[in-house]
C-alpha cells in the first residue's frame, strides 16, 4: 500500500521547461551580482561546476559544502561572502523568475487532502538549491515547506538525483519502506531512478525533461491532470 508520496518540484509541481527556467534564473542572478564586479560568464561557469560537484557527491559532505568549495576555488575565497547575498536574492529577486510558469496552479488543496487522508508527503526536489530558493518556488504553486514532512535542499542533503542513494537517504530519514512510496517526477533519468531504489514511480509528461529521448513507456506516465484525478481518488489510509 502506498503511504508516502514524493514530489519533484521543477517541471512537475511547478509547470515550466528547464531551459526557460535556467535562462531566466541566470539573467536575474547575473543582474544582481554584475554591479558587484562579477563577470557574468565566469559566474555562470562557476555555478555550473559547483552544481556538477553536488550531483557527483558521494555522501562525504553536504551538497552546500561541495558547492561552495568549488565555487570559491574558481572565484576566490572572497566569493564566500556572496552566500548571504544569494540568500537575499533567492528570497526576493528570484521571485521574478516565476514568469516561466506555463500556468499558475494552486496545489494547496490537493496536498492538504492527501495529508488529511493520512499520506506522508515529501518534496524530493534535486537538492542543488538552498532552502530559500526552494521555498520561493513552492510559493509559485500555492505551497509552503510546511506542506511536506521533509524537503531536500543543498543544506540537508549529501547526494543528488539520479543517484538512487538520494532516495534511500530520504526513506531512511522518514523511516519508510521503498514499496510503500510513490515518486512523481518529470525526468526519466533523475526522477525515475527512484525505481532503482525500489520505489513506485509516475512520470509526468506535461513538461517532460528528456533531452536524451529515452523511452518513457517502461514507466507509468501521463499528464498532471490525470495524476491529479488519481490522487484525488486515493483511498484514506489513516
Amino acid at each position: 500500500m502506498i503511504t508516502t508520496i514524493l514530489f519533484d518540484l521543477d517541471g512537475t509541481l511547478a509547470p515550466f521547461l528547464q531551459d526557460e527556467f535556467i535562462e531566466a534564473y541566470f539573467a536575474a542572478l547575473t543582474a544582481r551580482l554584475k554591479p558587484m564586479g562579477y563577470d557574468p560568464q565566469a559566474l555562470i561557469d562557476a555555478l555550473w561546476k559547483g552544481t556538477a560537484d553536488m550531483i557527483a557527491n558521494d555522501g562525504g559532505a553536504t551538497n552546500r559544502q561541495k558547492f561552495w568549495e568549488r565555487f570559491t576555488s574558481l572565484l576566490g575565497i572572497q566569493a564566500l561572502g556572496l552566500e548571504p547575498i544569494l540568500e537575499d536574492f533567492y528570497t526576493q529577486d528570484f521571485d521574478q523568475v516565476r514568469t516561466v510558469l506555463r500556468e499558475r496552479p494552486d496545489h494547496g488543496p490537493l496536498l492538504r487532502s492527501l495529508r488529511e487522508k493520512g499520506y506522508t508527503l515529501v518534496l524530493a526536489t534535486n537538492p542543488i538549491f538552498p532552502r530559500a530558493a526552494v521555498e520561493t518556488r513552492l510559493r509559485w504553486v500555492g505551497l509552503t515547506a510546511e506542506d511536506f514532512a521533509c524537503i531536500t535542499t543543498y543544506e540537508n542533503s549529501r547526494r543528488c538525483k539520479p543517484n538512487p542513494d538520494y532516495y534511500r537517504d530520504i526513506l531512511q530519514q522518514i523511516n519508510v519502506q521503498p514499496s510503500d512510496c510513490l515518486m512523481i517526477g518529470n525526468n526519466p533519468v533523475d526522477d525515475m531512478s527512484a525505481a532503482q531504489a525500489g520505489l513506485n514511480v509516475f512520470l509526468v509528461t506535461d513538461c517532460l525533461e528528456n533531452p536524451k529521448g529515452l523511452p518513457i513507456a517502461p514507466y507509468p506516465n501521463g499528464t498532471f491532470d490525470a495524476l491529479r484525478q488519481r490522487l484525488e481518488n486515493a483511498p484514506r489510509i489513516a
